[in-house]
């Protein structure tokens, strides 16, 4: 008697604790992940439902990949698209991060950019329980899609993942055949901010010197490394065909902020009104955009060569 009472119960629990194997099934496949990080670190991620997303371009890649309601918190740098800032909580910028505030969040995986820091809070946050995956900051073309790839293999939407990659190797490919149709490049530097009299100049090994030459131009400044503060003689040494600023709030450029640097004033960029002046996290940013963005800049500073190409141009 006792038996036909309890073997209902008995297989009533067993059925329930099989769906619930079955529900839990793809999470427990989920925790076996292990990547490579860009730092060479074997990463094992257990869990991706509280993600603290580091760095414009990584927070692009996942909303690309419809993996936005899974972010708990980004960075000051993840301002595209504009809801990022507006929706999820902020763990402040980039490489002025504090690892008790990202820790606080309580989030299941930390993927941010190689370029974060400063270096002894990513050390602390490395060494806490949570998944820490670095992520590549590399603005050649080539790294930009496997740096989507790999974000996607993190998230496992390797599917989507590949798709956004092919898209971006495509905008870089229709960039290329645009280079090609240069003669001449023109000499422009990129000023990223005007301070004190003083413009802040990119050299090589920036992203700025990269967005230039990607957009078809030779940076006037690629003798320098880094970014250099000119003025006066060196300014004019420059005599740069064409200048790139930045348009972000707070930044202190455009004509005329430009024009008060002494020694950039007499430069045929100033004298011709040739300043450009866009969002400066579109063009620094290098991620899933970041082929459009030097195909934008191309067209201002080639504005012939998008007449006669209008499908490469906005």
């Amino acid at each position: 008697m006792n038996s036909a009472v309890t073997w209902p119960a008995a297989l009533r629990a067993s059925i329930v604790l099989a769906a619930v194997a079955v529900l839990l099934a793809p999470l427990s496949a989920r925790a076996e992940m292990t990547v490579t990080d860009a730092g060479g670190r074997e990463v094992k991620i257990e869990d991706t439902s509280r993600i603290v997303s580091i760095g414009g371009d990584i927070t692009e890649i996942l909303y690309d990949l419809n993996q936005d309601g899974k972010i708990i918190a980004v960075d000051t740098t993840s301002q595209f698209p504009a809801e990022a800032l507006e929706e999820k909580q902020e763990v402040g910028y980039m490489r002025a991060l504090s690892a008790e505030g990202v820790l606080s969040t309580n989030p299941s995986v930390i993927i941010a950019s190689a370029g974060s820091g400063p270096p002894e809070v990513v050390k602390l946050l490395k060494s806490s329980s949570v998944p820490y995956v670095e992520v590549v900051d590399d603005p050649s073309p080539e790294a930009i899609a496997e740096k989507v790839r790999f974000v996607a293999k993190v998230v496992d939407q390797e599917e989507a993942g590949e798709k956004l990659a092919k898209q971006v190797e495509d905008d870089f490919e229709a960039l290329a055949k645009g280079r090609e149709q240069v003669s001449k490049p023109m000499r422009a530097i990129f000023i990223l901010s005007v301070q004190n009299g003083r413009a802040m100049v990119a050299g090589k090994g920036t992203g700025a010197d990269a967005i230039l030459q990607l957009a078809g131009a030779e940076n006037a400044a690629g003798e320098m490394t880094g970014y250099k503060p000119v003025a006066n003689e060196a300014a004019m040494e420059l005599a740069p065909d064409a200048i790139v600023t930045m348009s972000n709030a707070g930044a202190e450029t455009g004509l005329d902020r430009v024009r008060s640097v002494k020694g950039m004033d007499t430069t045929p960029a100033v004298k011709n009104g040739r300043v450009i002046t866009m969002d400066g996290l579109y063009l620094l940013g290098f991620g899933p955009r970041a082929g459009q963005a030097a195909r934008d800049l191309m067209n201002k500073l080639y504005p012939n060569l998008a007449q006669s190409n209008p499908d490469q141009s906005e």
